[in-house]
């Protein structure tokens, strides 16, 4: 029985992909179980393979959960109604191969829009004993399915504190109260020995001139 290889691949990231060999026989639903295992989802969303020509244009849907269309639109009579999907698990791979290099577009997620191309490059013989499908190769690591948020950095605890207004504005008048104690003292100290020193010069002087003019104190008034 032939085999087919499949090359799939993210459709903005060419350089991860994976290689699928899967027989001709087999299912599009186990085409959809091997891709999820081969890139490490894990399978809880819908998907649908769209059939698709040289230009990846979607043709044919083949859906994990078929919808039915809604015969009661208005529009409907406006452009020609879209084959119904078909489910995967009666789609067999086989049937819906018309080109050596067959190109099947794989939506999984409507939310999350993953999307992968696969291409068949390979028909292959079929190996006794092997479990098909199977993964024949696989190259680069597949993203994560789901983003991770990023926890907000730690609030440092003395920052917590000086977030409280009140106990910080305390903490500043009693500041600027004990600084302008010191600072008045300090000042006064300093006029007070600088009037000190200009008291004793100004004596000084004084004895001075009255030495010039021959006076010398309280006895020189006696003379007279």
């Amino acid at each position: 029985m032939a085999v087919y290889r499949f090359r799939i691949w993210f459709e903005d990231q060419e350089d991860i992909y994976r290689e699928i060999d899967v027989q001709t026989k087999q299912s599009f639903a186990d085409l959809h179980r091997c891709i999820q295992e081969a890139i490490g989802f894990d399978n809880s969303k819908d998907a649908s393979f769209f059939i698709s020509d040289d230009f990846w244009r979607k043709g044919r849907e083949i859906a994990l959960n078929p919808k039915q269309q809604d015969d009661d639109d208005d529009d409907d009579w406006r452009r020609p109604k879209k084959p119904a999907p078909i489910s995967m698990r009666d789609a067999r791979i086989a049937d819906y191969i018309d080109d050596p290099h067959q190109k099947i577009l794989y939506l999984f997620d409507p939310q999350a829009l993953w999307t992968f191309c696969i291409e068949l490059i390979r028909i292959v013989e079929d190996e006794p004993k092997t479990v098909y499908p199977k993964v024949s190769k696989s190259v680069g690591a597949a993203p994560r399915q789901y983003k991770v948020n990023t926890p907000p950095p730690d609030v440092d605890e003395d920052e917590d504190l000086l977030d409280d207004d009140e106990p910080q504005k305390e903490r500043a008048f009693v500041a600027d109260e004990k600084f302008g104690d010191d600072h008045d003292s300090d000042a006064f100290g300093e006029e007070g020995e600088e009037a000190g020193e200009e008291g004793e010069e100004s004596a000084e002087g004084s004895e001075e001139e009255a030495a010039d003019f021959g006076f010398e104190g309280g006895d020189s008034h006696d003379d007279y």
